[in-house]
């Protein structure tokens, strides 16, 4: 099945969301037997059901005029980014200092592949969590996910 690039519809969407001062984080097309577009947004105040709602309404028909499978029949879901959402985009990482993060690894470092600290510094190349009273500063090269760290009560 032929479709459009993610990075197309992204572009394509962005406006639209910009609009509605919603967040666009991620779209993601998945071909296949019954392919499926998602839509990931947020907003700075958190997203709920009506706000999804009224945003999956306003591209629909959008989307069907840019036809992203080229006349293929797919699935519109329009979906909150999640509390662990990976931070992806400079604004995810900035959005969350001095915030209590979950660092995993792909391979282990001093034995462990899971930190889990206050984010306080990060750049192209580095994420740098308070664990206590010391500082570790991981490469994002080795970083696998860096996310919110979510504690129930």
């Amino acid at each position: 099945m032929k479709v459009k690039s993610n990075q197309e519809i992204f572009d394509f969407i962005k406006p639209y969301a910009d609009s509605q001062n919603i967040e666009l984080v991620e779209v993601e097309m998945k071909p296949g037997k019954n392919p499926s577009l998602t839509i990931y947004v947020d907003t700075e105040d958190g997203i709920d059901l009506v706000t999804l709602e009224k945003f999956h309404n306003l591209i629909n028909d959008p989307l069907d005029e840019f036809d992203p499978t080229f006349n293929e029949p797919y699935t519109l879901n329009v979906s909150s980014p999640g509390l662990d959402r990976p931070f992806k985009t400079e604004r995810d990482f900035m959005r969350h200092l001095g915030e209590k993060v979950e660092v995993k690894l792909y391979a282990p470092i001093k034995g462990n592949k899971f930190f889990e600290g206050v984010l306080t510094a990060f750049d192209e190349n580095t994420v740098t969590i308070l664990i206590g009273d010391k500082e570790e500063k991981f490469e994002k090269s080795r970083i696998a996910k860096v996310n919110v760290a979510i504690e129930f009560d």
